[in-house]
């Protein structure tokens, strides 16, 4: 059964980035299930709709494989991801106390959105959870962002498609509007 309601192709064409937690969701009987499912919904419904994906879950198999890279290795191939794609959807999970799930990667991912002017679609619970920081609160402040909330993602997983193709029609209007290089 297919994870969208809407036709597919709408995303061909797009480069999208999902990202999320991974080191600090590897815990010793694997990685977080709901997370995991969350991250691979995201990549198929992008997917299923005709974009490119890039995803470190994928690529070092949530967490099997994390240990044969490199930080160094990591930090070029996500800036390299990051600096191609049209959005970038980071899955940011809360835990059962109401705090964010540690993700020091995504967050410096969310840096580098910003400054190159990506647009960002974050599924992650709404409102923002007490623990969020005010510069994740206030990013939409600075850049272009968008959010879905965790559970209607996994109720919905179409809405990501909804929100990626508002995300980057705005930015298309934008850099045809001269804003945007």
């Amino acid at each position: 059964m297919s994870t969208t309601a809407l036709p597919s192709g709408l995303l061909t064409g797009l480069d999208v980035f999902v990202g999320g937690p991974i080191q600090h969701a590897i815990l010793p009987n694997g990685f977080v299930h709901q997370l995991q499912d969350a991250i691979q919904t995201a990549i198929s419904v992008a997917e299923e709709n005709g974009a490119t994906t890039f995803s470190a879950h994928r690529v070092e198999e949530f967490g099997a494989q994390t240990a044969a890279f490199t930080p160094e290795q990591v930090s070029v191939r996500d800036f390299r991801w990051m600096r191609k794609c049209d959005v970038f959807v980071p899955v940011l999970p809360v835990l059962e106390d109401l705090t964010l799930r540690r993700t020091d990667g995504t967050h410096v991912e969310l840096g580098w959105a910003t400054a190159l002017g990506r647009p960002i679609v974050m599924i992650t619970k709404q409102p923002f959870v007490e623990s969020a920081s005010h510069l994740l609160k206030g990013l939409h402040r600075v850049g272009s962002v968008r959010t879905i909330d965790f559970d209607e993602f996994l109720d919905k997983p179409s809405l990501l498609t909804e929100a990626i193709l508002a995300a980057t029609e705005r930015q298309r209007e934008a850099v045809n509007a001269g804003f945007v290089a």
